[in-house]
Formats: C-alpha cells, structure tokens, sequence
C-alpha cells in the first residue's frame, strides 16, 4: 500500500508539519528549486535532499531527480573548478611548501585515496565528508575528473535512494 504524502497529518507545531505549510506556501516551481538549493549543502545533499522532498509531498521519483540535480550541478562546479586549479598550479615551476599540519592531513587524505580508489572514496566518502570536499580532493590528488563525476554521480543517487526511501518509510510509518 503505498501512502499519498499529501493525506498524512502531522502533529501541529511539529518540525515536519511546519516544514511542509511552508513548502505548501510557495509556487510549486519553488518548492523544486528549494530541494535543489538544499542538495546543493554539504551535509545535506542528495540523501537529506531526496528525503524533504518526499516528506513536503513530491513523489519519490521527482524528489530523488530533484536532489540528485542539486547535488550533481555543486559538483560538477567543484570538480571542474579543483581541475583548474590543478592545472594552474602544475604549471608553476615550484610547488608551494605547506605547514606539517596541513602536510599531515593531506598525507593521510591521499593513503585513504590510493587504498579506495575513486569508486571507494565515491561510495564510501558520504560516511565522513560530503562529497563536496571528497570530490575536489580526489580531483587535486590527479585522479580523472570524468572518472570522479561518474562515480560521485552513482554515489549520489545510491544515496539519494536510499534516504529518499527513509523518506517514504517515515511516510508509512506516520500513516500507520
């Protein structure tokens, strides 16, 4: 039995009920825009994306497109731009002395980078960073930007599925 999201009542004064009378208050063209803007956050991308939009009544396949497009334009933005800069800084004779701290971090970065691989960093990385710093990470250590973008594409509509499932779920759950 699948519920219409719409038909569901929340608690008044609840976090959800309030979230969705605002969503109900904007155009609908807004309300999709919303949930692209959302996904665009590190932190929130397509999974907390793709699980508001179910919940303020998109139906699941347009809230997943919806979040996924909102995650992919950031990284297709963050990726291209890392690659860049990459590329401007590569052609510099001599590359820039960092701080031990900075040196350390990037060291243990890159070692996560060469055991993973870009589809492990991909579909493992949302666990600890978003895939807005993961993806210009990858990118800065030289991995291929195309290759980053496919697998940070898989990844973010696994994940976005995946929440947004929690989404429908929640949904049921609330019918009950």
């Amino acid at each position: 039995m699948e519920v219409d999201p719409e038909e569901i009542t929340f608690p008044e004064g609840s976090f959800i009920a309030g979230l969705r009378d605002w969503s109900e208050s904007l155009p609908e063209a807004l309300q999709w825009l919303a949930i692209i803007a959302i996904s665009a956050i590190p932190f929130m991308e397509s999974f907390v994306g793709g699980f508001i939009g179910v919940v303020i009544g998109l139906p699941f396949w347009a809230a997943l497109l919806t979040a996924v497009t909102g995650n992919m334009l950031a990284l297709l933005i963050l990726i291209y731009g890392a690659h860049f800069i990459r590329t401007q800084i590569m052609k510099r004779q001599e590359p820039k002395e960092l701080s031990p701290t900075r040196q350390k971090r990037r060291e243990k970065a890159k070692r996560l980078f060469d055991k993973f691989g870009v589809p492990g960093v991909s579909l493992l990385g949302p666990i600890a960073l978003p895939s807005q710093f993961t993806a210009p990470l990858m990118v800065s250590f030289g991995a291929n930007r195309h290759a980053v973008t496919l697998w940070m594409f898989v990844s973010v509509v696994v994940w976005g599925a995946g929440f947004t499932l929690l989404g429908v779920g929640f949904l049921n759950i609330m019918a009950a």
